[in-house]
């Protein structure tokens, strides 16, 4: 841990703090749509995946069917094959520690490990960052999961409506790009930046293609079909990005 500094564990400590109100969300939902104290913090504890965790959990309170939630979270994490590819050489050797280094791919994890310019630096952002949302991800769902119980009726405060809000919270990073910089002067790193910066708003702008004929697939055959299906028939929209 010799690699990490101040700005590195102060971006570390506030993404872990986002995760734990997340996940604190999640907890509160999987109580009211039925999931024990326990069993919510369970499937975070050996899923350790908010997106597919919402996804699951929304499709079988909403009717579907566990295959289906199932198939839909699988498919969900199914980029975290190209993750494991690209961070390989975060994980070390041994394979005790490639699994557990697996367990805490996160999509942050690997954002900060990329980030980072030496192998060494790399290696300790990637455990520093998926360390700290395993903690701050499973102690905010046990907390949101004790607090919905205690609640009785979270449907009388709206926190039905947090579901979606919460896939949204995790969508609209991968749908926005930064913001276009003034330049003065052009600079060698000026020129590699404004190149990072067109690519990130071609992949937003991609996104958000995908995510729009994803919505126009949902809502077409929502009417027609059982509960989590929709969702699944939605995910041909990522040949809008193959195109």
């Amino acid at each position: 841990m010799g690699h990490v500094d101040r700005p590195l564990i102060r971006d570390v400590a506030a993404v872990a703090a986002a995760s734990g109100v997340v996940g604190a969300s999640f907890g509160a939902i999987a109580v009211a749509s039925g999931l024990s104290v326990w069993l919510a913090s369970a499937m975070s504890l050996f899923v350790f995946a908010g997106g597919a965790q919402f996804m699951a959990v929304g499709v079988v309170a909403g009717g579907g069917s566990p295959v289906a939630a199932v198939i839909a979270g699988l498919l969900l994490n199914a980029r975290h094959l190209p993750f494991g590819m690209t961070v390989a050489d975060v994980l070390g050797a041994r394979w005790p520690t490639r699994l557990l280094g697996a367990h805490l791919m996160v999509d942050e994890s690997v954002a900060f490990a990329l980030a980072q310019a030496s192998p060494e630096r790399r290696k300790a952002a990637y455990w520093l960052c998926g360390g700290a949302l395993f903690i701050a991800w499973n102690v905010g769902v046990l907390v949101g999961a004790l607090g919905g119980r205690a609640l009785g009726n979270p449907d009388a405060i709206g926190l039905d409506a947090a579901f979606p809000a919460g896939m949204l919270a995790l969508l609209l990073p991968s749908l926005t790009a930064p913001a276009r910089r003034t330049e003065t002067e052009p600079t060698a790193d000026g020129a590699l930046e404004a190149e990072r910066l067109h690519e990130a708003q071609v992949a937003a702008a991609r996104a958000r293609r995908v995510a729009g004929f994803a919505a126009v697939i949902a809502l077409a055959t929502t009417p027609f079909l059982p509960v989590g299906v929709p969702v699944l028939l939605s995910l041909l929209a990522v040949g809008v990005a193959l195109k």
